[in-house]
């Protein structure tokens, strides 16, 4: 079972998704089996910011000066998550979400948006990336059966 806690630092999030502990909280009740974690309690940050903060942990994590739609922080690397995956109690780590940059790349369907960017992040915390083209078509394929699974 995953649990989350969700932090809303700017306001405008409110305004598209009314109550967001609870719209996380039904993405991660609807994840597929695997990604469930049954028998086990882990543990996630999501903190729902502006443009500013974002643009700041881009800056001081990844060297790049510039706002994007979401950060993610895993907790561990794929040796040790999985490790740890054998722990009946972890934390996974952290998922940031700018309104900015996430409200201008999706004005057509916040819902949709929200429950797929927040996969995205949430596949980060699992060691999933997209560096190359090879691990971009596999971390977007999951990412599409998943999202079909939550939307359903």
């Amino acid at each position: 079972m995953i649990e989350a806690d969700v932090l809303v630092e700017a306001k405008n999030w409110k305004k598209i998704i009314k109550n967001p502990k609870d719209q996380i909280k039904k993405i991660l009740s609807k994840l597929p089996g695997r990604y469930k974690f049954t028998y086990r309690k882990v543990y996630i940050t999501v903190l729902l910011t502006n443009n500013s903060r974002i643009k700041f942990l881009n800056k001081k994590f990844r060297k790049k000066n510039k706002p994007t739609d979401i950060l993610s922080f895993p907790f561990f690397n794929n040796k040790n998550l999985k490790k740890n995956m054998k722990n009946k109690k972890f934390y996974l780590g952290d998922i940031v979400i700018s309104f900015e940059e996430f409200s201008k790349n999706n004005k057509s369907n916040y819902r949709n948006g929200f429950i797929k960017i927040f996969i995205h992040g949430f596949l980060h915390l699992l060691n999933f990336d997209h560096r190359t083209d090879k691990e971009y078509r596999a971390m977007n394929s999951i990412e599409n059966k998943i999202f079909k699974k939550v939307k359903g």
